[in-house]
């Protein structure tokens, strides 16, 4: 990749995106979260701290989560086995706009080229999504994984990972759930049965020039939950709510982050919100991350909850369906678009 970038300036940021390299400062950083309780005194603190963390970052590390600490290091070994392959190799599973499960390499944000490359796959293996984005075809096609030949155990590392992520997941939206005044299993019932969860297995090689490029723009997640294996090597930065400074994220290899999605954004009408991140690269350590994209069955209407809304707080947001919206906002992953790629705002009601 390092060789393309000299000749292909789609990777290259407008000047404003840019990133600092040096540091920033901060004693403000985003909260890390124990989930182990004991009692239901602690399960009422364990969810105070997650609605504060919600409320004032969007984003917040848990630790005690019961992943078994060792999978995150097997997983990292099998994707680095993987994206160690020839490009050629690699393609026999590329992704494109027909099937968007497997490899691909070329993806953009904010029609900028990201510098990575890509690994996707659904949690259930198989599922339905709208045929197209446009909103009266009311065709499904299926939607499906694509598995390598090589190297061998990498399926089975995705799934396991996969299936004691779910578990974490369901945990943290039990948490979110009560953080917002409702039943723990609320949140919980949109993802009972089909979904569209994906895992994605994130490959940032070693940039020759990464002050003028990022391995993912700045954007926001269109999920219910995002949950990251960020691993030993740094990379994500988080836009603070307060002043709009791109802060860091402390590598903890024994956590996982949170941030809240678009769909809880709209969810809450605007309690929580979703707030953006990049990612950036560097010049001596290639990075790997791993996130976990909650997502719901594809015909499901998003809108905000009727117990949350009320003649002094009425709905910010009118309905959208989840899976038009989903296959409008990856057709950006493949070509530049020549308007601003579909965001929650655009079904932002009038005030």
């Amino acid at each position: 990749m390092g060789e393309a970038l000299a000749f292909d300036p789609a990777f290259i940021q407008p000047i404003e995106h840019r990133p600092e390299l040096e540091p920033i400062d901060s004693v403000d950083e985003v909260p890390t979260i124990d989930l182990s309780v004991s009692d239901s005194r602690s399960i009422e603190q364990l969810v105070s701290e997650i609605s504060s963390a919600c409320e004032k970052w969007g984003f917040f590390q848990v630790i005690n989560h019961g992943v078994p600490v060792d999978l995150h290091a097997r997983l990292e070994k099998a994707a680095k086995s993987f994206f160690d392959q020839t490009v050629e190799e690699k393609r026999k599973v590329k992704r494109d706009a027909a099937n968007a499960m497997g490899f691909h390499d070329a993806e953009n944000t904010k029609n900028v080229r990201d510098w990575k490359e890509v690994f996707d796959f659904l949690i259930r293996g198989r599922t339905l999504i709208p045929a197209s984005h446009e909103p009266d075809d009311t065709k499904l096609r299926v939607l499906a994984n694509q598995w390598p030949q090589y190297p061998p155990g990498f399926r089975e590392t995705c799934e396991e990972y996969a299936k004691e992520l779910e578990l974490l997941a369901h945990k943290l939206l039990g948490l979110v759930s009560l953080s917002l005044g409702l039943p723990a299993d609320r949140l919980k019932e949109y993802f009972k049965d089909d979904q569209l969860t994906i895992v994605r297995l994130n490959h940032y090689p070693l940039c020759p020039f990464p002050e003028l490029v990022l391995g993912v723009g700045r954007h926001k997640d269109p999920s219910a939950l995002t949950i990251l294996a960020q691993g030993a090597v740094g990379g994500l930065q988080v836009k603070r709510k307060s002043d709009g400074e791109w802060i860091p994220v402390k590598p903890n290899p024994n956590a996982y982050i949170v941030n809240i999605g678009d769909i809880v954004q709209v969810w809450s009408n605007d309690k929580y919100e979703s707030v953006e991140h990049r990612a950036v690269v560097n010049t001596e350590k290639e990075r790997f991350s791993f996130p976990f994209l909650l997502y719901p069955p594809h015909h499901m209407m998003v809108k905000p909850l009727e117990e949350l809304v009320n003649e002094q707080n009425p709905p910010k947001y009118r309905e959208y369906n989840w899976g038009k919206f989903l296959c409008t906002r990856n057709r950006s992953d493949f070509k530049k678009q020549q308007v601003e790629n579909i965001q929650i705002h655009h079904f932002r009601l009038p005030v």
